[in-house]
């Protein structure tokens, strides 16, 4: 049957051939790539048997030119198989603009909208491995210590306001909420409250909103994928790498409220809208419009437009977002500069091109501006910066303008992009200095600040710096940094801004990961589109699939190539089709999949692991906060001093004060490693009201406080008396906790100068101990000691009962002659 080139023809051929044989899809999918390879191939170039060749030929599917072969139409096959109608001609003003923005958003491929959803599920499930961890005995257990104080100034925001309209609170709120992660916690109570608001929505919010807030960044990844690649293929991988890059997860996993989740996805969303204006005008580039009409085009279109104005949200919403926003506009400014030198290398004006990206920015500065004069968020160094790298981006796409009229090398452009970057430094410095200090401040305090496991380097020696990356990113890092010097490769040679702004985004995150590794979970975002991209050309190479759209050949992205431009489709240049190998490729494809995602996932658990709670742990809070009840302790009476990374979790579940955790940071160390436990309780002047020990790798001497707390439970041995203040409430394996209490103080008679024992039996959490104190009866014929515990005391051949009200209120009990 020949179908004479009629599209109608071909697409029933083609139905019909995938509904009479089982591998019709398999068949099709190898005509298709050798189509993609070569112009035209003979028989020799396919894996098909002679039968099914022949098949194809007479349907008119294949067709033969000169002595070889090509697909008849390879647009109208692969829309058959994606399960599209395929549409002949297209509307006259999508062939002018060459990027039909609405065709791209509309058009439904039913396998990659399953593929993405399942991706997406990927994404959610990778961030709830610590189910078990965070919802235990009634409680959400948010990981690590930073969550508490995000969920402790949403709950204060909750019991201040009146609902999620009462905006007064925004700004009338204690000083110091809206200091340096301001959007962070308006949006945790906005969220909060337009749920209902109140403690059990707040738990909700924690638990939840992360998880929310990475599907969503998934989805923005994807969007900016096939904008880039035009294969929907690339897209679903790079949910997936996402969805298993464990450092990502584990800031953003179930529990974990934090300001990273809402820098990631603004930063995610800035991205996605980057992209667009980029891809935009160079689709329309790319399908033969002259320079300056496709920029006309581009600028009058009204979707661009909304873009800009959603860009410039972006950018005010991660200024606003936390403390060291101003660092991810560095590769914005950086971006600006290079793609004024790539649109004048292109003779396209670099102020018109630049004009959406430009005005993004003043509208992001203006937001940014608005929010700090009006209700006092942020200061007013990091609040301006959007302004400044407007400033910056204005002068260098004026720069550029000139030298489109001037004929000096590219070099020269850029030299002086960096002459004007760092004058603009030197002028803000000396018409700013309160602010430059402050710059100076925050950056000393982001970079030099120890103590914390995210300050170190992500190429740390502690992992023979190669195991960094894969332990923190995963195993497709690598392939990422192959995709990434494809980029550099790439924008030096054509006019490729889109990927000119991931590259440079992912150069500069990586740079800063290197020095922190807490920046790891941004770079995560960029590096996830590489992998993607990276993992295709992967499996294209072992024949698993098509290669992706940017790496087919070099000129089907060029309008003077008619028939080669299938590889980029008519509806924006999306690759559509997604096809699952059959037999041993499937074996072959699942071993790929197993080495990129499989084994970041295994690193997800292990990493999460790290920062959450233990069992003992979490019923230290329960026995700690019934005794509090109890015994009708308040704040700052129920205060916990703990380790310093723990202490926010213990306060937060038992008396709600997790602003802080500085008396611990600063006390804790200091306590465990003495020798003298009762000589610090003089210290705590009532501030401190129970004490959790918790088990150290180290060995420590038997005369620290650590080891008579944490091994002998202040009971007493090794030597050492019990000790006075500390009662003993709960012990496990790795940690134990004291309640501290003033003691009663026991009068024993007996001989001047003799060693007077008391010594008590106490069941601590299902474990005996022995309570021993030994005192030197004085001259006045009695010896003093205060004990902890409450109950019966063994004097020589008497006893003695002590109340628990002797306990805490230090009385004294007389052992009667």
């Amino acid at each position: 049957m020949s179908t004479d080139g009629d599209p109608d023809t071909l697409s029933d051929a083609t139905a019909l051939f995938l509904e009479d044989r089982d591998d019709g899809d398999h068949v099709l999918e190898t005509v298709l790539a050798a189509d993609a390879e070569h112009d035209t191939w003979t028989f020799d170039d396919i894996d098909l048997d002679s039968g099914t060749f022949g098949e194809l030929v007479s349907s008119g599917i294949v067709e033969k030119v000169d002595s070889a072969y090509q697909v008849a139409d390879p647009e109208v096959v692969e829309a058959v198989m994606a399960g599209e109608e395929f549409e002949e001609e297209l509307d006259s003003a999508a062939d002018d603009r060459g990027f039909d923005l609405e065709r791209f958003w509309t058009a439904i491929d039913p396998r990659a909208m399953v593929a993405l959803v399942g991706a997406l599920v990927a994404v959610a499930g990778a961030r709830m491995t610590a189910f078990r961890s965070v919802f235990r005995n009634g409680r959400v257990v948010s990981p690590a210590n930073d969550p508490y104080y995000f969920r402790y100034w949403m709950e204060e925001l909750i019991a201040e306001s009146s609902g999620p309209t009462d905006y007064g609170i925004l700004t009338d709120s204690p000083a110091g909420v809206f200091g340096t992660r301001p959007l962070a916690h308006a949006t945790n109570w906005f969220v909060a409250e337009l749920l209902g608001g109140g403690q059990g929505t707040a738990d909700t919010v924690a638990a939840w909103l992360p998880v929310v807030a990475s599907v969503a960044l998934g989805l923005a990844i994807y969007k900016c994928t096939v904008l880039l690649t035009r294969d929907v293929r690339v897209g679903v991988a790079s949910v997936l790498v996402f969805a298993v890059t464990p450092i990502n997860a584990v800031y953003t996993g179930l529990g974990f409220i934090d300001h990273q989740l809402h820098q990631y996805f603004w930063l995610g969303i800035t991205l996605l809208t980057l992209t667009w204006l980029a891809v935009d005008l160079q689709r329309r580039l790319e399908s033969g419009i002259d320079g300056q009409v496709a920029v006309r085009d581009h600028l009058r279109e009204h979707v661009t437009w909304l873009i800009v104005v959603t860009f410039g949200i972006s950018i005010a919403a991660g200024i606003h977002s936390w403390g060291g926003s101003p660092l991810l506009l560095v590769p914005l400014a950086g971006y600006v500069a290079f793609r004024v030198a790539m649109d004048a290398r292109a003779d396209i004006s670099p102020m018109r091109a630049n004009l959406p990206l430009l005005v993004g920015l003043a509208v992001g500065s203006a937001f940014s501006l608005t929010l700090h004069h009006r209700w006092g968020w942020h200061t007013e160094f990091v609040a301006t910066t959007p302004a400044l790298v407007l400033g910056g981006s204005i002068a260098v796409a004026a720069i550029g303008e000139l030298w489109q009229q001037i004929d000096v090398h590219l070099g020269g452009l850029l030299a002086l992009e960096g002459l004007v970057a760092t004058g603009g430094l030197f002028a803000f410095r000396r018409l700013q200095p309160e602010e430059w200090a402050e710059a100076i401040v925050r950056v000393n305090d982001m970079f030099f600040r120890e103590g914390a496991t995210e300050t170190a380097s992500l190429f740390s020696t502690e992992y023979f710096v190669i195991f960094g990356p894969l332990y923190q990113l995963g195993m497709g890092f690598y392939i990422a940094l192959a995709v990434l010097g494809w980029i550099v490769w790439l924008v030096a040679r054509r006019y490729e801004p889109g990927w000119l702004l991931v590259g440079t985004y992912a150069g500069y995150l990586l740079v800063l990961a290197g020095i922190q590794v807490r920046f790891a979970g941004q770079l995560a975002i960029p590096l996830a589109i590489l992998t993607g991209l990276g993992t295709v050309r992967l499996l294209s190479a072992v024949e698993l699939a098509r290669p992706p759209v940017p790496f087919r050949d070099a000129d089907s992205i060029h309008p003077d190539n008619s028939r080669d431009e299938r590889a980029v489709a008519a509806d924006g240049g999306l690759d559509p089709s997604i096809a699952i190998p059959e037999g041993q490729r499937i074996a072959y494809l699942l071993g790929i999949g197993l080495l990129v995602f499989g084994l970041s996932l295994i690193y997800v658990p292990s990493l999460t692991a790290n920062a959450t709670y233990s069992e003992g742990q979490v019923d230290a809070v329960d026995a700690i906060d019934e005794h509090a009840e109890a015994a009708n302790r308040t704040y700052p009476a129920n205060f916990v001093l703990s380790e310093w990374g723990d202490n926010r979790m213990y306060n937060h579940f038992v008396n709600g004060e997790s602003r802080r955790y500085g008396y611990a940071r600063n006390n804790y160390e200091t306590f465990v490693s003495d020798t003298d436990p009762d000589g610090q309780y003089g210290q705590f002047e009532g501030r401190v009201g129970y004490v959790v020990m918790t088990e150290t790798d180290s060995d420590v001497p038997a005369e620290s406080t650590q080891a008579q707390l944490f091994k002998q439970y202040g009971a007493g041995g090794y030597s050492t008396d019990g000790l006075a203040h500390y009662q003993a409430l709960f012990i496990d394996k790795d940690v134990a906790v004291f309640v501290v209490v003033p003691g009663a103080t026991l009068k024993v008679p007996g001989e001047p100068g003799a060693n007077v024992t008391v010594s008590t039996e106490e069941s601590i959490s299902g474990k005996s101990i022995t309570y021993e104190q030994t005192a030197t009866v004085s001259d006045d014929g009695r010896a003093t000691v205060t004990v902890p515990y409450a109950g019966e005391y063994s004097v020589g051949n008497q006893t003695m009962q002590v109340s628990a009200d002797e306990v805490l209120n230090r009385t004294t009990v007389t052992l009667k002659e």
